[in-house]
């Protein structure tokens, strides 16, 4: 059974930071790109980063660049999303993603999904 589980979210003050952390299981992760969406309440779901299977090629949602990087593990069955210089703005439900295809930017790219950790950025 494949699951990607995150963990690192939490409540933050504006301009602090935080890590996000996936781990994928269930299969081989390694050939897979992986990425983070987010979706705010009342907002549909939206892209924020995505990382190719060799970790070779980012991609960033505008909103974010710059602020946060986006990075795999050695094992190749995780990824990370670190986020600094947070904002009220950035405050959504955070889910991991893995596709077999070459990073997209919409929601209908990830073949598997992760639950989602929560990110709340105080003003």
């Amino acid at each position: 059974q494949v699951q990607l589980v995150e963990s690192g979210g939490g409540l933050v003050q504006a301009g602090g930071s935080l890590r996000l952390s996936c781990a994928a299981s269930g299969r081989t992760f390694g050939s897979y790109a992986m990425g983070w969406f987010r979706q705010a309440p009342g907002k549909e779901r939206e892209f924020v980063a995505t990382i190719s299977w060799n970790g070779d090629n980012t991609y960033y949602a505008d909103s974010v660049k710059g602020r946060f990087t986006i990075s795999r593990g050695t094992a190749k069955n995780t990824v990370y999303l670190q986020m600094n210089s947070l904002k009220p703005e950035d405050t959504a439900v955070y889910h991991c993603a893995a596709a077999s295809r070459a990073p997209r930017y919409d929601t209908t790219w990830p073949d598997y999904w992760g639950q989602g950790t929560q990110v709340t950025v105080s003003s």
